[in-house]
């Protein structure tokens, strides 16, 4: 699994068109699967989601954590974080996981992350919806963090 994180101030989804769901301070989520994945990834992702020390504290320093300033969150998921370009011009999809399983994982990490009650409010995209995401990058600060492909995972 992939998590693309990204900082903001305030973020957004569009889902089809119509519904509109909204986050104040606190991260954006892209959630991506490979193949091979599992539930002990995705429990290693939320162990390391809830420490993630990506907030300024009062000496401008990045020293906290979402619940240091009740923040949010916005999940969505994203298979193209799985894409090659490095042949042609067209993107290859084939290291993303079949939509059935990555969609199981997804539910899995947005409820392992409701369960752990970091954040103030977690909203969620619609998986293999038509989505239309709008982000305030606070820093800019984006990390990009791949889970481990080993079943036992202890070390965060």
């Amino acid at each position: 699994m992939r998590l693309l994180v990204q900082r903001v101030k305030r973020a957004s989804v569009i889902i089809n068109g119509v519904e509109k769901r909204n986050i104040s301070r606190g991260m954006c989520i892209f959630f991506g699967v490979t193949h091979g994945d599992n539930e002990a990834g995705a429990d290693w992702l939320v162990k390391k989601i809830s420490g993630l020390r990506i907030f300024n504290d009062n000496d401008g320093k990045i020293n906290l954590s979402m619940n240091d300033i009740n923040g949010e969150f916005l999940i969505v998921s994203q298979f193209s974080l799985y894409a090659s370009c490095s042949h042609g011009r067209r993107p290859s999809f084939t290291d993303a996981a079949q939509p059935d399983e990555a969609e199981k994982l997804y539910d899995y990490f947005v409820e392992k992350m409701r369960s752990v009650n970091i954040a103030n409010k977690i909203i969620t995209g619609e998986f293999g919806a038509d989505m239309e995401v709008e982000i305030i990058n606070d820093g800019p600060l984006t990390f990009i963090i791949d889970a481990p492909k080993i079943g036992g995972i202890e070390k965060i």
